[in-house]
């Protein structure tokens, strides 16, 4: 890790004589994290809803695996998490980086005073999703259908019912990234991670209390019910606050501007999850299945670092793209500080906690995962390194730099597939961790110079 100057909080923001009193200490700690404006306890209020959100849902996603496994049974258990996570993988990607790109042009077009283009993105977006994402799901079910001879019989169906999924997922990620550039982060998150979740437990559950025999085809048919309801009843509430919060009128369409922008950004998201997938994938090719289990134990178990990370870039992206469209460079910059910091030191204290009580976590999953103990520190570094420069690759993406952004995913995942490889046969779980944190902290160090250099700002969460 660059900085291994792991200073107090009062020591980071300026040398404090010893003898300060205790009430300027608080003062000073209280100016470095209030930031200077409504703007900074909005961002704070706003990414700790995102972080309950995402923390409820984890719960729900936990319990809903929980009984779908103990009431399907082993085999359609595994079919069902194997197109749910298709469903999932393609889903994320096939709005074409829409959903966040929305958080720039949305604040641009505000700023720019473009009315009827943002009209015409508000409305025409969502459409442009669920069309190309019907296109694309009518070619995968070619596609199951070419391949269906080759499949056991159990999966078609399934697969089936997840191209039906589709563009409903598509379409609510749309509108999550609609809803978060006008700070309506519970509208743009319930429906997704709450909503949904708990629709897939109710409508299984009524299905199992019947009697109906709840295989891999029920279970993707709640779930895909799920996702269209959740969906249509986000989209009529959107479309009430968005008629009492924008004039009506006519609209325009910039279809090739919006690609231009989002089509860069898409490959910046593909290549976070392709970063995010790459050790688990790795080590199914080398190692034991108990092993991944072990791995994938603690990966979940450092999952809310994560939360962190993604509550302040979800919060703060459609701000970074707002200051810059009006042109107040002071206003993001200290925006920029103020997010970091809200990113970093949350972090650490997260990790902290979560490696203090991290074998009883572990226990949790069963005794023998308690021995990825050890691995969970070497998870941890790369975790809190990448979090010293906060959201900054959505900073980038909002102002104009998305293909720089991509780039520097690109080379870390590339470093990261070609660490796993050498590593995982030889040490397995601690061999993929210490890849992903060799790959982070090289990513952060990439980032940080790109933003060094290009926007001339300081993003790291100490020293000046």
């Amino acid at each position: 890790m660059r900085h291994r100057r792991w200073d107090s909080a009062v020591a980071v923001m300026d040398a404090e004589p010893a003898t300060a009193p205790p009430s300027r200490v608080f003062q000073r700690l209280k100016a470095k994290f209030a930031g200077s404006s409504n703007e900074a306890s909005l961002t704070r209020r706003l990414a700790g809803t995102i972080f309950v959100i995402r923390v409820l849902s984890a719960g729900l996603a936990y319990l809903s695996q929980i009984l779908l496994a103990r009431w399907m049974g082993g085999s359609d258990y595994g079919i069902y998490v194997y197109v749910w996570t298709w469903v999932l993988l393609l889903g994320s990607m096939m709005d074409f980086g829409i959903s966040v790109s929305a958080q720039k042009i949305i604040p641009e077009y505000r700023a720019s005073g473009e009315h009827a283009l943002l009209r015409g993105f508000l409305s025409g977006s969502r459409w442009m999703s669920f069309a190309v994402s019907s296109m694309v799901s009518l070619l995968l079910a070619g596609i199951v259908k070419l391949l269906s001879p080759f499949m056991t019989p159990g999966q078609v169906v399934p697969l089936y019912v997840g191209c039906l999924t589709l563009p409903p997922f598509v379409v609510a990620n749309t509108q999550d990234g609609i809803a978060r550039s006008h700070d309506w982060m519970r509208l743009g998150l319930m429906p997704q991670f709450i909503v949904r979740q708990a629709l897939i437990i109710g409508f299984t559950t009524g299905l199992f209390l019947l009697g109906f025999d709840l295989g891999a085809t029920a279970a993707m048919i709640a779930s895909a019910a799920a996702v269209w309801i959740a969906m249509i009843g986000q989209m009529i509430v959107l479309n009430r606050r968005l008629a009492g919060h924008v004039q009506a009128g006519p609209k325009d369409y910039d279809v090739r501007g919006w690609l231009a922008i989002s089509l860069p950004i898409l490959l910046v998201e593909s290549f976070y999850l392709l970063l995010s997938y790459t050790d688990v994938l790795v080590l199914q090719q080398f190692r034991s299945a108990a092993e991944v289990g072990v791995y994938f134990a603690v990966v979940k178990t450092l999952a809310l670092v994560s939360f962190i990370h993604y509550a302040m870039s979800a919060t703060t992206a459609h701000r970074f793209a707002e200051y810059n469209a009006i042109g107040d460079r002071a206003r993001l910059s200290a925006y920029v500080a103020h997010a970091i910091n809200w990113t970093f030191w949350p972090s650490l204290a997260a990790t902290i906690v979560l490696l203090a009580f991290g074998k009883p976590l572990l226990w949790l999953f069963g005794p023998q995962f308690v021995g990825g103990y050890d691995i969970m520190f070497v998870a941890a570094i790369g975790l809190v390194v990448r979090s010293a420069i906060g959201p900054v690759e959505r900073l980038l993406n909002m102002l104009g730099h998305q293909h720089l952004c991509a780039l520097a995913y690109a080379v870390a995942f590339v470093m990261n597939v070609a660490l796993c490889v050498a590593l995982v046969p030889r040490f397995g779980g601690h061999g993929a961790a210490a890849a992903t944190s060799i790959s982070l902290i090289f990513e952060t160090v990439l980032l940080f110079w790109i933003v060094r250099r290009r926007l001339g700002l300081h993003v790291l969460a100490f020293g000046k």
